[in-house]
């Protein structure tokens, strides 16, 4: 194989390792942004329904404790 074969097969060789690299990198950040979307979705339960725990709480803490 003469230099610009060798050159050429170097090229192909790096491009198709850049390519994996991206596909990898791609799936760590889907997993991330999955896990993200997740974690919002059960902060906005306790945003939405938190209050109604806290105050339920509250309530049978009192009633445990005799005040009310």
């Amino acid at each position: 194989m003469n230099n610009s074969e060798q050159e050429i097969v170097e090229k192909k060789v790096r491009r198709a390792a850049g390519i994996n690299a991206l596909h990898k990198i791609g799936a760590i950040v889907a997993e991330e942004q999955q896990a993200d979307a997740e974690n919002a979705k059960v902060l906005r339960w306790f945003v939405r329904y938190g209050w109604i725990v806290l105050t339920g709480s509250a309530l049978l803490f009192a009633y445990v404790f005799g005040l009310i």
